[in-house]
């Protein structure tokens, strides 16, 4: 993918955060990485989304943070996807949010639970929660200091198996193969979370999804035996 096709792919992904309703204002982002794996596409901060424009994505150097193309300032968020980037190998999309459901579960500062087959057919359990920002962290470089975070809290969770977390206090980041496919597990989030704070409602007590049906749905979705959508060869 040329660097023009990624800012085109990373504009496009930007303008369907506000045709899935996942953002109000500007309250969100989403970025790409280039093939080589060195450069990272990014919304400009502030820009609505109705105004967006391919060549207004600014791409920025991932090891550095500096912009390489664009006139525009890059998102605040920019430090968080760079740290994000450089954690996660396998992942070429980065979307954030502040969608009402998911959000209200990280201001509550709790995981979001695993309570059905649709929760796992994306995340495979509980979408994770960081921890709280120290005084001190909050004070040095802010932003990077939340991809830490972030990074620390999946030191044991695969972020290819639940591609989304809870920053304390903030919003849901998600990631994915491409910025269309972090943009779709922040439409899963969002959807998962609605879902989860509504079976609390019938049921303070509701218990998790069974392991065994949580490893099949995921599995036949996301494993080597994956038998969920087309193929190729099928269409």
């Amino acid at each position: 993918m040329t660097l023009e096709q990624l800012r085109q792919a990373v504009c496009d992904a930007n303008r369907a955060l506000a045709s899935h309703r996942l953002v109000t204002l500007t309250w969100g982002n989403v970025s790409g990485r280039s093939d080589d794996g060195e450069l990272m596409a990014i919304k400009p901060s502030g820009v609505p989304y109705a105004e967006l424009s391919a060549e207004q994505i600014v791409v920025v150097r991932i090891a550095t943070g500096d912009v390489v193309l664009g006139d525009l300032r890059p998102s605040s968020d920019t430090p968080t996807h760079r740290v994000l980037y450089e954690a996660f190998r396998g992942v070429g999309g980065v979307t954030h949010t502040h969608s009402p459901r998911a959000t209200a579960w990280a201001q509550a500062r709790r995981a979001l639970p695993c309570f059905g087959s649709t929760h796992a057919d994306h995340f495979h359990g509980p979408v994770p929660v960081t921890r709280g920002l120290t005084a001190e962290e909050v004070a040095d470089d802010y932003e990077t200091q939340t991809g830490r975070v972030i990074v620390e809290r999946f030191e044991r969770i695969d972020p290819q198996a639940t591609p989304g977390v809870l920053v304390a206090g903030h919003a849901p980041f998600t990631w994915g193969a491409t910025p269309a496919a972090s943009v779709e597990n922040a439409v899963a989030l969002e959807a998962v979370a609605a879902m989860a704070l509504d079976t609390l409602q019938l049921d303070a007590a509701a218990r998790p999804l069974e392991p065994h049906l949580l490893d099949k749905h995921h599995e036949r979705k996301h494993g080597a035996d994956a038998y969920y959508g087309q193929t190729a060869e099928d269409r």
